[in-house]
């Protein structure tokens, strides 16, 4: 399993929200360049960023930090946040990123995110699906930046993309997102047992090393860590003994 660290940019800083929420906004960095050459020294070799005012409002106004993070050629990038058209899909590949992450529009408009698929390869799209569970555990999709609840669940909209090729899931559990409360590790089993051939993409609630062996123990291909990481819960020792264990 492989370790991603998480830049959220906001109005060209390095931000976390708490569970998804933009008034409870946490600010890190006025130079998110600079945190991405942290975590770089820290032996990453892939970055997720997250554009928040692209996610807010679908303008992606931090394209010139990604780029500058892209221009080192240290990181392999997946970013996301308010990709919405293919053509916004064949610009951020032109700055340098690898691969894309679709979030609300492959609940909302599934046959274009599969379109997409043909045109650019499901091994170049991330699919982000963001989940709440109901009152029986059923993880159901949230779109727009959490801020709009479906009654689909998270199982239906991956079978759906199966038959499309999907290869790779970022999965986050919305009420452990920026609380530090602990992974749902029986939320991303279940979705192994499930569906062993897609790559898991663990994401939310991470507070510490352990948490990231629980996640590997689970199986899943990556894990991605934000804010112990930038409050300093999870060290460069710690990545670097992590990273050692077969």
């Amino acid at each position: 399993m492989i370790v991603i660290p998480a830049i959220d940019m906001k109005d060209g800083n390095c931000v976390r929200l708490f569970q998804g929420r933009f008034d409870q906004q946490t600010e890190y960095s006025d130079d998110p360049v600079s945190i991405a050459a942290k975590f770089q020294t820290m032996g990453f070799t892939r970055v997720h960023i997250v554009d928040l005012d692209g996610a807010q409002s679908g303008r992606q106004k931090n394209r010139d930090l990604v780029r500058q993070i892209a221009a080192t050629k240290e990181f392999e990038i997946q970013l996301g946040g308010g990709i919405r058209q293919a053509q916004t899909i064949r610009s951020w590949m032109g700055t340098g990123v690898s691969h894309c992450v679709i979030g609300s529009v492959a609940v909302t408009e599934p046959g274009t995110v599969m379109e997409w698929f043909a045109e650019f390869g499901a091994d170049k799209l991330i699919l982000a699906l963001d989940v709440r569970l109901d009152r029986d555990g059923t993880p159901l999709l949230a779109t727009h930046g959490w801020t709009r609840s479906t009654g689909k669940s998270l199982w239906q909209c991956v079978e759906d993309f199966s038959g499309a090729g999907l290869k790779h899931v970022l999965c986050t559990d919305i009420s452990r997102d920026g609380a530090m409360s602990g992974p749902n590790v029986q939320l991303y089993r279940e979705f192994i047992r499930r569906f062993p051939d897609i790559a898991l993409q663990a994401s939310g609630g991470v507070r510490n090393i352990h948490d990231l062996s629980e996640l590997r123990d689970a199986g899943a291909s990556a894990a991605i860590t934000g804010k112990a990481l930038l409050d300093g819960q999870i060290t460069r020792e710690e990545i670097e003994s992590f990273r050692r264990v077969a």
